[in-house]
């Protein structure tokens, strides 16, 4: 025999175990020969088209210390079961030929077959024990599964020595270009509430800008831009790249960046968002000042951002893979930022692995978060051509100007 089943049937009988230890007790051509062109689950250990003991119909394994069909293995345990064997009886004194055509036409013969070719009544589980088994089979499952999960949580591959060099600095980089640092929640001012509370001048898309929140904001934008680019300076690679694809890149990627660093400051307590580590905003103050529905797409990242509990590491990660995204309009050394990307993405998946976070999916759920930003990055494209029109020219700093003008919507 070839093979033995990792799950037994409940309606299959309890010797049936040791019985692909100890072998058929009936004499069989050839027990080797696997059937692969029938419908349904068939044991190796049957021949093809083997035939039923009782009817002669095709066989589908042992049922009951017998190879038999499902019809019969059925008919044999219900007739156990239910205890109906006394109470059948027989037309012709018991002398019924039984095959697939006249099986169901005499219950007493097709009995008294199974019991002469060998099916065994005490294999018969009754209802408790049926329950009893396949509860424990479901848990034998389940134990599998979990084991199984186990097992590929241990053979996750964690950072290689290289990898983790190139993560430690990616995390500096990050660090040192982070305003405030782990200390923004003690060092952040709030904006005055009656900022940003009262828009003023239409928008051509229905919105309102508050002139007074947009200039707020602007104060901050300069160093919170340079401070991507200082970020950016500091990642290996990123140097080696022609200026030309360095500068597409940044402009790429500023606006996705600033988002992140944004929304991991959520505070749900209050409802703010942190700008540039030091302005504390609500959701309203944002919009009016400026973002429109760029607000909501951020204080929505926020508030899902929260469940990861990010650290320092997965941020400026997360970074580096938006920054060095190839599929920028303009680039010249695209298969060289591919390959940048794919580096830091594999030394990224492979910190999850030692985070060992408890969110189910967590590493596919955290890249999802990359195509927001994505999103909120090409809707602050659009979003920026309303700004410019509405609100007076002198009131856009210059690298704000630099950054974000000509980009594609």
């Amino acid at each position: 025999m070839e093979h033995m089943p990792k799950e037994q049937d409940p309606n299959q009988s309890e010797g049936e175990e040791k019985r692909w230890l100890d072998g058929p007790k009936r004499k069989r051509k050839n027990s080797q020969c696997s059937v692969k062109s029938m419908s349904g689950y068939i044991p190796s250990y049957l021949e093809k088209d083997e035939p039923c003991v009782v009817c002669g119909d095709k066989a589908t394994g042992y049922h009951y210390r017998c190879i038999t069909c499902e019809g019969c293995k059925g008919f044999f345990r219900r007739t156990i079961q239910k205890n109906l064997h006394p109470s059948y009886s027989c037309k012709y004194d018991g002398c019924c030929i039984i095959d697939k055509i006249t099986r169901n036409q005499c219950q007493l013969c097709r009995f008294k077959k199974c019991i002469e070719v060998g099916m065994a009544m005490d294999l018969v589980l009754d209802e408790s024990k049926r329950v009893a088994k396949r509860r424990l089979i479901e848990e034998n499952r389940e134990r599998r599964k979990k084991e199984e999960i186990v097992k590929t949580m241990q053979n996750r591959q964690e950072p290689t020595s290289a990898e983790w060099e190139l993560i430690r600095m990616v995390t500096e980089a990050h660090r040192h270009t982070n305003a405030q640092g782990s200390h923004w929640k003690q060092k952040r001012k709030f904006l005055p509430e009656d900022i940003g509370q009262s828009p003023v001048a239409p928008t051509s898309d229905g919105d309102k800008v508050d002139l007074e929140a947009f200039s707020e904001f602007t104060k901050i934008i300069t160093p919170a831009i340079t401070r991507v680019v200082d970020f950016a300076k500091k990642l290996p690679m990123f140097s080696e790249l022609p200026c030309e694809d360095q500068i597409i890149l940044l402009k790429g990627c500023c606006m996705e960046i600033m988002s992140l660093r944004a929304a991991v400051r959520y505070d749900p307590e209050s409802e703010t968002l942190t700008l540039s580590g030091e302005m504390a905003v609500k959701r309203e103050q944002l919009k009016n000042g400026g973002l429109g529905v760029v607000s909501d797409a951020i204080f929505d990242l926020g508030k899902s951002l929260a469940q990861f509990n990010l650290d320092d590491t997965e941020v400026a990660l997360l970074q580096a893979v938006l920054l060095m995204s190839s599929d920028r309009t303009g680039l010249t050394c695209v298969e060289k930022i591919e390959t940048c990307q794919e580096t830091y993405l594999l030394a990224f998946e492979h910190y999850i692995n030692y985070r060992k976070h408890n969110i189910p999916h967590f590493w596919p759920k955290l890249l999802m978060k990359v195509t927001d930003l994505r999103m909120i990055g090409a809707c602050h494209a659009s979003r920026f051509l309303h700004m410019k029109v509405e609100c007076p020219t002198e009131l856009f700093p210059p690298l704000f100007l630099e950054v974000f003008e000509d980009q594609e919507v």
